[in-house]
């Protein structure tokens, strides 16, 4: 039980790598705060660790509110005592379509999902972690904040704003016992997948197998990453012995990007 005593708030947590990292903090000791505009799909996750012996609670929260954040921060607080000392920025969105068609609603959409949100729940927790002198933030990046793609240009402009977010803060917090990191994963085997395999089949033509192919080419293994992995990183940044790794940017994407 490496994380027992810890309080834990997963934003995006109803489902794929939210779900998963979840559950793998409950199963390390957590208690944890599962967090999403979809209250079903919260509902289900935090039920499912009660059942499997953990303390959980589902608290909805609309990422792109500054208002339902600090919500989600008091109802946390009056849940277990405190914030939360770890905190998975996990919600997003991902899209694609050429530099033509992307209008200043969208790009402002993408960045107050992705990026925004980041920025306010970090405003929003960071206090009491750094009065507390132990805090963990885990940032859900992508492989497209470490490279460009075609039409991917809005998004991946989102996920290098949270590499470089995550970067600062770690150095604005690094001698007060909280860490800021990032996990960058590849292509990974949740709901968010199945719909770019859409997106591409409709603007190609070409079939769901051969657009799952693709996707799974880009990996030198030769497969979609699985939200489990992903979590098991998101873990392993949160243990009391990863207090040295700080700023960085973990990618898991079978070996890619190698940076």
């Amino acid at each position: 039980m490496t994380l027992s005593q810890r309080i834990a708030v997963v934003t995006g947590g109803g489902r794929g790598i939210g779900a998963a990292t979840a559950r793998t903090l409950a199963a390390n000791g957590a208690s944890v705060v599962v967090s999403a505009r979809s209250v079903d799909e919260i509902e289900a996750v935090a039920e499912e660790l009660r059942e499997a012996g953990s303390q959980a609670i589902a608290i909805p929260c609309d990422v792109t509110s500054p208002e339902q954040i600090l919500a989600l921060r008091d109802r946390c607080t009056e849940a277990f005592g405190r914030p939360a000392d770890i905190l998975i920025n996990n919600a997003g969105i991902a899209d694609s379509r050429p530099l033509k068609a992307v209008t200043v609603d969208y790009w402002d959409h993408l960045f107050a999902v992705n990026v925004r949100s980041v920025m306010l729940c970090t405003q929003a927790f960071l206090p009491a972690m750094t009065e507390a002198g132990w805090g963990r933030i885990v940032n859900v990046a992508s492989i497209a904040g470490k490279m460009g793609a075609a039409y991917i240009g809005a998004y991946s402009a989102t996920k290098h704003a949270v590499i470089g977010f995550t970067r600062s803060i770690a150095c604005e917090v690094a001698t007060q016992g909280v860490t800021v990191n990032a996990v960058c994963p590849g292509y990974v085997d949740t709901d968010m997948t199945d719909k770019s395999v859409k997106r591409i089949t409709a603007k190609t033509g070409i079939t769901v197998e051969q657009a799952m192919q693709h996707l799974e080419s880009t990996s030198p293994q030769h497969r979609l990453m699985t939200a489990e992995e992903v979590a098991f990183a998101v873990l392993g940044l949160c243990h009391e012995l990863a207090r040295g790794i700080n700023g960085q940017s973990v990618i898991i994407d079978g070996g890619a990007v190698q940076a």
